[in-house]
């Protein structure tokens, strides 16, 4: 899996270049506490890099959602819109947030792997 993470606490699957997978890392789902609601972008839409694309909001706090890369909204995951608390319990699998089709692949070289997100959601 080619996982990619924003210092926005995004994270992005870009194995399909015409879907990229996007939702908020396991750091943010721990940080906002339960997720109770989901404001998804609308399909057909394009945001920038860094534009706010969503909202998710727990019972402690809300949160915006950042695009992690330029790109066009595919696909939004309806079952976490009918249940948000799916960013809970697998934020990096079911509880994605929706799809998008990149409009410059080359953004995702300055996303963060991995290893060096979890090194700066340690100091975040």
């Amino acid at each position: 899996m080619t996982i990619k993470f924003s210092k926005d606490h995004e994270w992005i699957n870009a194995a399909d270049a015409n879907a990229s997978v996007v939702g908020i890392t396991v750091h943010a789902q721990d940080a906002l506490g339960d997720v109770v609601f989901v404001d998804l972008p609308e399909v057909g839409k394009s945001f920038a890099q860094g534009e706010v694309a969503g909202v998710v909001e727990s019972v402690k706090a809300a949160a915006d959602v950042y695009m992690p890369v330029t790109g066009e909204v595919v696909e939004v995951n309806e079952a976490l819109r009918a249940d948000p608390s799916l960013a809970n319990s697998d934020p990096l699998g079911a509880g994605w947030f929706f799809k998008v089709k990149l409009a410059d692949a080359s953004q995702l070289e300055a996303l963060l792997d991995e290893a060096t997100y979890t090194e700066f959601a340690k100091n975040a």
